[in-house]
């Protein structure tokens, strides 16, 4: 199969151009060790059935004769011998720093008393995510998140989606599984099943080497995917899981379980925005529910294509992912971050686009065009109190919004009167 561009092509190649060790981390299954493949000149897979009992015993006694080998070398799945990171780290102090020696790929977090040195200086972290919808040649890519940000005079006027919401639907289903690109519609469906199968059944023990119950991991991804998008206290997922199939768990098991899946990158929760706008007591700070991919989310709630195109509403708390992950993906070079905003009155932002510069978007994700007024009028609301609070609290000012967007699943992009972009997300590229 011909191998597609990512976004992370590029970060990739000028982190080694710049350290001597790039980490790139992220799910499984999302073509880490593909993409890292296009620009190392050699490979060492720890996880090879072939050869992983002899370069896990080397790596437990000389560690730095697996880093022989024409470099840029390619480690993968390096947290199976936690003890190649510092002898990374030696290597490059060694070779005085010189970029572009070593790939590292992870596809969970390793314990950090288990390595003795941060990196810092010499191994760069990066992240990769499910394919967005540019990256799997779904989205028409006529607009650009940078040149949004960038050209205050980028025009999006009759940029079009190449995706109607049945098409949408079938992405979010297939979810961004390189895998499944080469697949039947059909087959690819039962990719993100199998995923979330294997994480319940193998992967939560096997993150850390503590036994887990798959029971009470599917019920938590199921509980999390019925919940998805929105603000629901831990307490009420718990509720949920231990309400079904009568499993008992108490707060701190849960906790263990959540943290797994944090580690293995499934589950990514967004933290609230809080700007001093409005009365600290009125900020809703809870995470907002987020799974790495919206397919997952499908699959932990065991639905498919044809019932979510009769379930519109439940599509669009998955849409609200899909959006979150392409959003990821097209600005992972700019150390951006993703929050949100709501308060108790009923303002919202579903998200806040932060930049590393202090650019920032206030974008809605809205599925239909009947929608959009309504994301566009909370938007603005946003902006206004910003620019209330600028005028009254000179010695704290808040900076106004670089741009307002309301994210949909229609067929056209086009700029409101009152200048917030209508974009759908069909569209998009980093």
């Amino acid at each position: 199969m011909k191998y597609l561009s990512r976004v992370a092509d590029k970060m990739l190649q000028e982190r080694l151009e710049t350290f001597g060790a790039v980490l790139i981390e992220g799910p499984k299954w999302t073509g880490k060790t593909t993409t890292a493949e296009q620009q190392a000149k050699s490979v060492i897979k720890l996880q090879d059935p072939d050869k992983a009992e002899e370069y896990l015993a080397t790596a437990a006694t000389k560690p730095s004769l697996l880093l022989k080998g024409e470099q840029p070398k390619l480690i993968d799945e390096w947290q199976d011998a936690p003890m190649i990171w510092d002898a990374v780290r030696t290597a490059v102090d060694s070779a005085g720093g010189k970029p572009g020696q070593f790939i590292l790929t992870g596809s969970n977090t390793v314990d950090k008393t288990k390595i003795r040195h941060t990196g810092t200086g010499r191994i760069t972290r990066m992240k990769i995510y499910p394919m967005s919808l540019w990256e799997s040649l779904e989205s028409s890519g006529e607009v650009s998140i940078q040149e949004l940000f960038d050209n205050p005079d980028y025009d999006i006027d009759g940029a079009s989606s190449k995706l109607d919401i049945p098409g949408l639907i079938m992405a979010a289903c297939r979810g961004g599984w390189p895998a499944t690109l080469q697949m039947s519609a059909k087959a690819s469906m039962l990719i993100a099943k199998d995923y979330v199968n294997s994480v319940c059944e193998n992967d939560i023990s096997a993150v850390d080497n503590r036994q887990r119950n798959p029971k009470i991991a599917r019920q938590i991804m199921k509980s999390y995917a019925r919940n998805i998008s929105t603000l629901a206290k831990k307490s009420n997922i718990l509720a949920d899981v231990t309400a079904s199939e009568d499993i008992s768990l108490s707060m701190n098991t849960f906790d263990d379980y959540i943290a797994a899946l944090e580690k293995l990158f499934v589950i990514q929760d967004i933290d609230a925005w809080c700007p001093a706008i409005r009365s600290k007591t009125a900020i809703r700070s809870s995470p907002k529910r987020c799974f790495v991919d919206p397919s997952i989310a499908v699959a932990a709630m065991n639905i498919n294509a044809e019932a979510l195109e009769t379930q519109l509403k439940t599509f669009g708390f998955i849409f609200e992912q899909m959006c979150i992950r392409d959003l990821k993906a097209y600005t992972a070079d700019f150390s951006s971050r993703l929050s949100y905003y709501r308060d108790r009155y009923g303002l919202e932002a579903d998200l806040v686009l932060h930049l590393e510069d202090g650019r920032y978007a206030l974008i809605e994700c809205k599925l239909g065009s009947s929608e959009i007024d309504n994301g566009a009028e909370h938007l603005l609301e946003l902006k206004r109190l910003i620019q209330e609070h600028n005028k009254t609290e000179k010695q704290v000012p808040i900076r106004e919004p670089d741009l307002l967007i309301v994210m949909t699943g229609g067929t056209m992009a086009y700029t409101r009167p009152d200048g917030v972009k209508v974009i759908p997300l069909a569209c998009l590229k980093d």
